[in-house]
Parts: structure tokens; sequence; C-alpha cells
């Protein structure tokens, strides 16, 4: 079927009833198909050929148009709308182009309305970058023009139903389970984490599935700009997500500004599913303020560069001296974990560091594995994390959790 003999079929069922709300699915799915199969022009289709059209003409008016059939593809990782004509995915960590298509740039334009309403923000040509989600919990990130040069441009990022765990991580040979063991130990003895990485690399994943370590008799409070963690093993869980500024300019609500909330909310711990800016600050006070226990996550291409990047963070929303900040750090952040997606589009741990101290003016970091590549099979990479240094240094929350920290060397970490 051509897209011209779409868009009328798709015109007469609408003329044909009210599609938008007294209508419910079940009978507007029975509608669609008795008007396809009295269709003179459609009996030359097969009947899955019928039935993928069936779900088609469904999804335009009730789904996410086009977009239905990738959001329910398990495969599918990542969409990404260039414009209403181009459509790509990612499946198994390769990109690419798919013939799906809307059937006007205006259609487009009224979806990413319908999904930016569903979740209370508004996006524009005077406000044209916006983040938001799905009802899945997908996150969505929405650049209307004229700063999109090529049209509507919008980006989903999906997630799984179930939040992957360690274990599923160790499947996936993201990490072993000796470092598995260690980051779980880690987090139930209340260390402060802090997870660095590209875009791209799993640095949510990471922290969803450390998060699954937390003991269940904690309170936790989540600070995102889109919510999208999971955190499904804590009874006691305050999600709470940034607002944007109404078209007037006011009304926004920052993630430095729920930071401080949260303070006030008798939380155990604090989860900031990134920080980007001058809540950075925030964040780090929380840590050296009997929050122990955070986890955070932040964008950088390896440890050392995400420590500076915090350094500039600190910066540039409050006035102080670098040694000072970087004693902040030092004295807030206990172990930086580092992400990567590699050339054979993996996503593994390549480096755990732990923070030792302040020392000539320096964050001093000791190292605690590091990924060694071996080789290539298949164009799969070889290679391993391994230890290096000399071992966790500060280990007195590890003691008043009750947990030796050799027990990880010799298969017997906790569980």
């Amino acid at each position: 079927m051509n897209e011209k003999h779409f868009k009328a079929l798709r015109a007469d069922i609408r003329s044909g009833l009210d599609v938008t709300s007294s209508v419910d699915d079940a009978d507007l799915v029975r509608h669609i198909e008795n008007r396809i199969l009295y269709d003179t022009e459609l009996t030359g289709l097969t009947s899955r050929e019928k039935h993928a059209l069936v779900r088609k003409i469904f999804h335009s008016f009730r789904g996410l148009d086009v977009l239905q059939p990738l959001i329910d593809d398990p495969t599918v990782t990542e969409i990404m709308i260039n414009s209403h004509r181009e459509i790509f995915v990612e499946r198994a960590g390769e990109v690419i182009q798919v013939p799906d298509q809307f059937e006007s740039r205006e259609r487009l334009e009224d979806l990413i309305q319908t999904i930016v309403a569903g979740v209370n923000r508004i996006v524009n040509e005077a406000s044209p970058i916006v983040d938001a989600r799905l009802k899945d919990g997908s996150r969505v990130n929405i650049v209307l023009p004229p700063v999109a040069l090529k049209g509507p441009t919008m980006t989903i990022r999906k997630f799984p139903e179930r939040p992957m765990t360690m274990e599923d991580l160790i499947r996936r040979g993201a990490l072993d389970e000796e470092a598995a063991a260690m980051l779980k130990d880690l987090v139930r003895s209340k260390y402060n984490i802090f997870i660095s990485g590209g875009t791209g690399s799993g640095k949510t994943t990471f922290l969803n599935a450390l998060s699954q370590c937390i003991p269940p008799s904690e309170r936790i409070i989540t600070i995102e700009d889109s919510a999208e963690l999971q955190i499904v093993t804590v009874p006691n869980l305050v999600s709470m997500e940034t607002r944007n500024a109404n078209t007037e300019g006011k009304g926004e609500i920052t993630i430095r500004e729920l930071i401080r909330s949260s303070l006030r909310m008798r939380p155990n711990r604090i989860v900031v599913g990134e920080v980007r800016g001058s809540e950075a600050l925030d964040m780090l006070q929380a840590m050296n303020t009997g929050h122990d226990g955070s986890l955070s996550t932040g964008h950088a291409n390896n440890i050392r560069d995400m420590v500076s990047r915090l350094e500039t963070m600190v910066l540039g929303g409050a006035d102080l001296p670098l040694g000072v900040v970087r004693q902040q750090i030092s004295s807030a952040i206990d172990i930086f974990v580092h992400l990567s997606r590699l050339r054979d589009k993996s996503r593994r741990v390549l480096e755990i560091s732990e923070v030792i101290g302040f020392e000539n003016g320096q964050v001093t970091l000791n190292p605690l594995y590091r990924f060694q590549e071996r080789g290539e099979s298949n164009g799969r990479i070889i290679g391993a994390l391994e230890r290096c240094g000399e071992g966790l240094h500060h280990t007195l929350k590890l003691q008043m959790a009750g947990i030796k920290p050799e027990s990880w060397h010799r298969g017997e970490a906790s569980v």
C-alpha cells in the first residue's frame, strides 16, 4: 500500500467514528479490521499484511504512530528521529536506518506535544529543547526548529522492563564476579560511589544495578532530570524530577533545589541520576553530611577527567578556592567506577578506583581494578578487569558492616 492510499484509508476510518475518546481500544481495532476486510483495493494483501496494517492504523490513533512497533521491539535500545522522514534505531550496538517514516512533519509535531504534555512539560519555538519520558519509563530528548535545522528531532532511550542486576552485567561481560562482589559489599557498607562514562556507556543501567544492592530497610531519595531509575528492592522510596520553567520563565525546579529539599526528608541515601553543573556542590555536601552510601553519575572520558569535571562544576556555582573544592571531593566520594563503550559496541567497566585522600593539592586515587585487553576474536574484544594497586585502603565502613574485604578474592563475598 502506498502512502497516499494509507492516508486516505486512515482519514476514512477517522471520519467513521470518534477514535479519540468515546471508543475503547477493542472496538477501535474491530472497526479498523472491518474497514480493511471490505476494502476492495486491499484484496491482494495477505493475512499477515492486513494484520500489520491494522496495527499500523491503530497505533497512528492511540499509540506512538510508526514508532510503536519499534517501542514494542525488545531488540531496539534506542530510537533516533532526525526528521519526520528519517528514523534510525540501535540494535545490539549497531545503528541502522529503518524504512518507516511519519506521514507528515505535522504528525510528528503532534506526537511530540502529546508526549511532553503527558509529563507536564512544554516545548515550543521559544523553548525548543526538553527532556521527557514515555509511560514505560523510556527517556526522551526533543529538539525543535529553529535549533534543529532538519525539522523536529526526538531521541528515545529505551530501558528494559526489568532493571538489570549485577548478575545480568556479569553475564554480559561488563565486569567479572570478583569486582561485582566487591561493589555489592561497598554499596551495602555505604560507600559513596560515583559512576563516570561517555554517552551510551551504560551509566544509568549500572546505577540501577548497584541500587538493587541497597538494603530494603533504608529510605532512598532519587533525583533526576527525567525519571529513569528503576529501584524495585526498596519500598521506602521517594522519586523526584526537575521541572522546566513555564512560558513566562517561572516555576523552574532544578536538581540543586531538589537535593537541598531532600536533606529535609530524612533520607538514608540520596541517588542523583546525573550531575552536570553547580548541583555537584550540593551533592558533595550531602555526601559529607551523613548521607553515606549515596550514588551518582557524570560524563567523562576517564576517572581523572571526572575529578576535573567535578571541580569545574563546583567552581561554576560557588566562589571557592580550588583546594577547598578538591578537599570536598576527596572527603565526599569513596569510589569511582568508569564505564566505556568499546569498539566492538560492548559496554564494559574499565576502571574502579578508590579515593584515598588529598595530598599536595590533588585528589589522590588508588586504582583497584583496570580492564586489560588481550586481543580480539570474531570481532569481540577479549579482556578482563584485573586487580591492581595495593587493595582497598579505607575499610572502616566494611568493618562496621561486618564484611571482610579479603573475602572477595576467596569467593566468599556476602550475598
